[in-house]
């Protein structure tokens, strides 16, 4: 029963982490305003639209298109596990998929940053079967690297009880 409620935070985990990277847009890169600031206004389009590109990827079970949302050196960080990192968190979407998760519900609650990196907070729910699988928090740190925005850290935190 812990491995699978370790293998749910992980899908969770990384789902949510997933706020992904859409395609480029033409002002995709323009983040600052004219102080040098994080543009929040764009942050949390930029953030909404890539959330939903990350849940569509996820019910269609693309798990290539979701770790594409990551840097090589990212790291995905949730209950019960050591952090996932680069090539493995490719590894650890699929291993979502076939456990069954075909949904996920991305709720941001806060974006702050800089022009380079920004970072948003927020609550997930994971679904598959119908049914709630996990819900918790989550902190995404998003990183711009060759004019574009990938994920550099994803950590998640179940909020239900750990089961025995």
């Amino acid at each position: 029963m812990r491995n699978i409620s370790l293998l749910l935070v992980l899908a969770v985990s990384i789902t949510w982490v997933s706020s992904c990277n859409s395609p480029k847009k033409e002002h995709e890169t323009e983040t600052k305003s004219e102080s040098g600031t994080l543009d929040k206004q764009w942050a949390r389009s930029f953030i909404d639209s890539t959330n939903a590109v990350f849940a569509k990827q996820l019910a269609s079970g693309d798990s290539s298109g979701l770790a594409d949302h990551y840097w090589p050196d990212a790291e995905l960080m949730l209950d019960y596990s050591e952090a996932v990192k680069g090539k493995d968190i490719l590894n650890a979407w699929g291993g979502a998929i076939r456990m069954g998760i075909t949904g996920l519900d991305l709720t941001t609650t806060d974006i702050t940053g800089t022009p380079d990196f920004i970072i948003e907070t927020g609550r997930y729910e994971m679904k598959g079967n119908g049914k709630t699988l996990d819900k918790g928090k989550y902190v995404v740190v998003w990183e711009m690297r060759n004019d574009q925005w990938k994920i550099y850290r994803d950590i998640g935190s179940t909020s239900l009880a750990a089961t025995k």
